[in-house]
């Protein structure tokens, strides 16, 4: 989950100032967690307690309520009654990561994942996002190859990742659906050579750069075996003391 914190606050000055181009400051100036970050711990704070999805996503929204969420996540998390609306949004695959790390077994973790979006994003393509991400990352850890991480989800999800990276991007605009999202970000994952170079070619891609990279961080920290410690050490300056608790308690338990 370490790596989609980490994707999330390198991309989080490039949501409304998209760029084309892997050559970029890594920490610019104003990087700052938002929503995909708050929720991601979320996720692993109720992975770690046994917490409620539901009542732990309306909670962080109240601690954080300047993170920078979805019109439709605020008026879901303000109102209480805690009804999903059906979204095919790009928030339920951003906040789905520490579900990758925390469960010994396919069906369990797309199990898990499936419980993560339906309190909110119960659309088809908002489960299916939320399940192809953890799904890359328990796959990545457990030794898969890029190749099988791919044929995978392609014939689970109905993702099309042949597309080069090169050819996506000219014409890559601001999409926050999950079918719009979710692929693309693979595609960048696959192309990576490390960690680092799998979040530059994700923000390269423009749209929403914070969510794109925040996925495909996830997915590459657990195919890199890590983030890079010069990166985590920043990320943890930038984010709150109880995000990093939440984080490093998550961290110690489910790091393999």
């Amino acid at each position: 989950m370490l790596g989609a914190i980490a994707g999330d606050i390198i991309g989080s000055i490039y949501e409304h100032r998209p760029i084309k181009t892997t050559k970029f400051p890594l920490f610019g100036p104003g990087c700052r967690f938002t929503d995909d970050s708050v929720l991601t711990v979320a996720v692993a704070d109720c992975l770690l307690t046994g917490k409620a999805y539901a009542k732990e996503f309306e909670n962080y929204f109240y601690r954080f309520p300047n993170a920078g969420y979805g019109s439709g996540f605020c008026e879901w998390a303000s109102s209480h009654h805690h009804q999903p609306y059906n979204s095919s949004g790009n928030g339920s695959a951003m906040r789905v990561s520490p579900v990758g790390w925390a469960f010994p077994d396919l069906e369990h973790t797309l199990a898990e994942a499936k419980k993560t979006a339906e309190v909110t994003h119960n659309h088809p393509e908002g489960i299916k996002g939320a399940q192809a991400t953890p799904a890359a990352i328990f796959l990545a850890r457990t030794g898969s190859s890029k190749e099988q991480i791919k044929e995978f989800v392609e014939k689970a999800f109905a993702y099309d990742l042949s597309q080069p990276l090169d050819s996506i991007r000219p014409a890559y605009r601001f999409d926050v659906s999950c079918q719009g999202t979710v692929p693309p970000a693979l595609v960048a994952f696959l192309e990576s050579t490390d960690y680092e170079d799998a979040v530059r070619k994700a923000v390269s891609l423009g749209g929403d750069s914070d969510t794109l990279a925040c996925i495909t961080g996830g997915i590459a920290e657990a195919f890199y075996k890590g983030v890079p410690e010069s990166i985590t050490e920043r990320v943890l300056q930038i984010l709150d003391e109880q995000l990093t608790s939440v984080t490093q308690r998550f961290l110690a338990t489910y790091r393999r």
